[in-house]
């Protein structure tokens, strides 16, 4: 027996997101440190939504066109612009956007900091309108988290009952026609993962215990995340693999899309915890972005140095956190403007992840290169400091 869609009641209340995507935010929404995106851009989606005239698959808030616009940002025919979520070729986008529009689920793919979380929130909420329904995966991620669990005091008292099940965001995704997120899904144990399979395949939740099942509404589907350094990325089980179209996230192709790309994240942190603005250390935000590039490529931006890489990513999610912090040195303990010693710290953080061996690559490279590299002899003494 299936289970009817308003069978299955959400145990935590979300915000109200109304139609047209750009009212109904919480009263707190305002004062939240990191919004949700369907919060954050609600102004942008309620224009895209108010314009887009393309078709709509079942339950979507936008066409696969106007979700795909407001990842890569665009000027919508009233002038309103849009701002870019992710930078990057838009082929990736649009298979990302497509896939989900088809019965297949979606596996983004890549190195840690290339925006797989980021890109998998805004599509959730430019689809659904409604990013939280997320299952973080971690070693111990429980079969509870994707299928569902029990309200013990119930469940004692009364036994199996619909009002003692606890749906799981999957199972709510599939009862409502909504979007669900699997975070780190290469994390989650092997036999946890696979729990996935009939819902992907079948598109059905059983649920033994009551003789009943979840059938998935049109309109569900599932985004996935991994990691593809971690160790376990390839025990996904074939037969789950089949179930996903995998997209790879790359890195920036070039050290201007990685300024670009960082220099608009700690825009939006800074100005969320009023720090100065970016163009004054754009500058900084460049020879950060250029330290990280030459050492996670093994090689000088001119081609000539071979370099040794740390052990560390160095990614572009790391190249945001240290000009972060930056920023906020210099708001705080300093005149405001985001000079080499600012990042300096940071960079050593960032690099220095083994103590004994990225020590030694990183002094060699401040040696090597930082030290004969014009214009940076100021970048070169505020890290000699900190790496004293």
């Amino acid at each position: 027996m299936s289970v009817p869609v308003a069978s299955v009641e959400p145990t935590t209340v979300r915000p109200p997101v109304s139609e047209g995507l750009g009212e109904g935010v919480s009263e707190s929404a305002g004062e939240a440190l990191r919004p949700h995106a369907e919060h954050a851009f609600a102004a942008e989606l309620a224009a895209l939504a108010a314009q887009d005239d393309r078709l709509r698959p079942a339950r979507w808030r936008l066409s696969p066109w106007a979700v795909a616009t407001y990842l890569l940002g665009g000027t919508l025919p009233d002038g309103t612009v849009i701002t870019p979520k992710y930078v990057g070729p838009r082929r990736i986008v649009e298979v990302a956007v497509t896939t989900l529009a088809t019965d297949r689920a979606l596996l983004l793919l890549g190195v840690p900091g290339t925006a797989k979380t980021w890109v998998s929130e805004h599509l959730a909420a430019a689809v659904s309108g409604d990013s939280t329904l997320l299952v973080q995966g971690t070693a111990g991620t429980p079969e509870e988290a994707i299928r569902y669990g029990w309200n013990y005091a119930q469940l004692l008292a009364h036994g199996p009952s619909r009002d003692a099940l606890v749906p799981s965001p999957v199972m709510r995704a599939m009862a409502e026609g909504m979007t669900a997120r699997v975070e780190e899904l290469t994390r989650i144990p092997a036999d946890v993962q696979d729990t996935l399979i009939t819902i992907l395949s079948e598109k059905v939740l059983p649920i033994p215990e009551l003789g009943q099942e979840v059938q998935a509404v049109r309109g569900f589907n599932v985004i996935a995340t991994a990691n593809d350094r971690d160790r376990g990325v390839n025990e996904l089980s074939s037969a789950l693999r089949r179930r996903f179209n995998t997209v790879v996230l790359p890195l920036p192709e070039s050290a201007d899309a990685e300024v670009d790309i960082v220099s608009r994240r700690v825009d939006q942190i800074g100005r969320s915890l009023d720090l100065p603005a970016v163009p004054e250390g754009i500058e900084e935000i460049r020879r950060v972005v250029t330290v990280f590039r030459e050492l996670r490529d093994g090689v000088t931006a001119d081609g000539r140095t071979k370099l040794k890489s740390p052990s560390g990513t160095l990614s572009t999610a790391e190249a945001i956190s240290v000009v972060t912090g930056g920023l906020a040195l210099a708001a705080h303990f300093g005149d405001g403007v985001l000079r080499a010693s600012d990042v300096a710290a940071g960079i050593l953080g960032a690099v220095v992840r083994d103590p004994a061996a990225d020590r030694v690559i990183w002094q060699e490279y401040l040696e090597a290169v930082v030290r004969e590299r014009d214009g940076w002899k100021d970048f070169y003494r505020a890290c000699r400091e900190v790496s004293a």
